[in-house]
């Protein structure tokens, strides 16, 4: 069988890296589609991944309105050539119109509340939408919720075993205090209109986490000159690795934080509107803080007393029990390419997107 998978961040390549590569074990044809943002071709190719790019990610809410007819326009030819039996992506900004156009059964797996523009191109022209139990809005059109989340696709023990042999490559030791923190742009379609940490509170904390050991800062874009030093060299295909073995994860990425969430890892996470998934993780497992952009003196505290009492062991615990009550993502994966629910897209339940 032929199946086409959109991605539209460095995230879903993780995503949906081991699906596409047992389908390709198994003989079917998978073509990868994409769009040309921050790591996400880099990531591909150190992974050995060929993505077609079909758009470049820029700023402004024009460029973007002109991306998503570009990326359709190019993603309905592909489509006709490539003739996909089933199309998946996360959010599926790009692939619902064009799949509900040409009846090609599609898949969108999502996690992110507030995206409601990206949700409205997706959710009602998608064949199903799959989001976790935590997610916070009832949707109208045909989904089913799931007992995880989206990095136990790819950070789940089953498929992921992490090398040690990568702290040093980052000039650290075994069993070393370090903190990785992450800074975002705040360019992505939903994160418009809002704002993070001050540069002022982001020199602040890493110079606060930095009495503890090493800070490694995975950033976005430019960095305060202050910080340029901490910036990660590693390659992006490493990250993960590094993250296993780190004592804390900080910043304004909720896909890190939960990242580190599944690794055992505490993540602090810092956001105006904050996520489902992240809530869940603090308020049942106690693996993430979340706190918005007014409390960031509180955030950078909690994180000072996180590592001046750092015990591994009580962390792991809490990883050990989130596993146990959460499914491998890829059971759901490898169902829905399995099952395949069939078209048209029915409504389930009333709320918004």
């Amino acid at each position: 069988m032929r199946y086409l998978i959109d991605l539209q961040h460095p995230a879903h390549l993780h995503f949906f890296r081991n699906l596409a590569a047992r389908l390709i074990d198994e003989g079917h044809a998978v073509l990868l589609t994409g769009r040309n943002k921050d790591i996400l071709m880099t990531l591909a190719e150190e992974y050995g991944l060929d993505v077609k790019v079909l758009s470049t990610a820029r700023g402004g809410l024009a460029f973007m309105a002109l991306e998503v007819v570009q990326h359709q326009a190019r993603l309905m030819r592909i489509i006709r050539s490539f003739k996909p039996h089933a199309m998946m992506a996360i959010a599926g900004t790009f692939v619902g119109i064009p799949g509900f156009l040409t009846r090609t059964p599609t898949y969108v797996f999502y996690d992110t509340e507030h995206a409601t523009i990206s949700n409205l191109l997706a959710y009602p022209f998608a064949t199903c939408v799959y989001v976790p139990d935590c997610y916070r809005k009832p949707i109208r059109w045909r989904h089913e919720r799931y007992n995880g989340y989206h990095e136990l696709s790819y950070l789940h023990p089953n498929v992921f075993k992490p090398d040690p042999s990568v702290l040093e490559e980052a000039g650290l030791e075994q069993s070393q205090t370090f903190s990785i923190v992450r800074f975002v742009a705040w360019e992505a379609a939903h994160d418009r209109g809002l704002r993070g940490m001050t540069t002022r509170n982001k020199i602040r904390a890493v110079t606060e986490l930095s009495r503890y050991g090493p800070v490694i800062v995975a950033a976005e874009g430019t960095l305060p000159q202050e910080l340029e030093a901490h910036r990660c060299r590693l390659p992006a295909s490493r990250m993960h690795h590094l993250m296993a073995h780190a004592s804390l994860i900080f910043g304004e990425s909720a896909t890190m934080a939960s990242e580190g969430a599944v690794l055992g890892v505490p993540g602090i996470y810092i956001d105006p509107v904050g996520r489902g998934y992240t809530d869940e993780q603090e308020r049942d497992y106690g693996l993430v803080f979340n706190f918005t952009p007014k409390r960031q003196e509180q955030a950078i505290a909690k994180a000072v007393d996180i590592l001046a009492a750092y015990d591994r062991n009580l962390w792991q615990e809490r990883r050990r029990r989130l596993l146990a009550e959460k499914i491998d993502v890829n059971q759901l994966l490898n169902r829905v390419v399995r099952d395949q629910p069939h078209w048209p897209p029915k409504r389930q339940v009333s709320g918004g997107p």
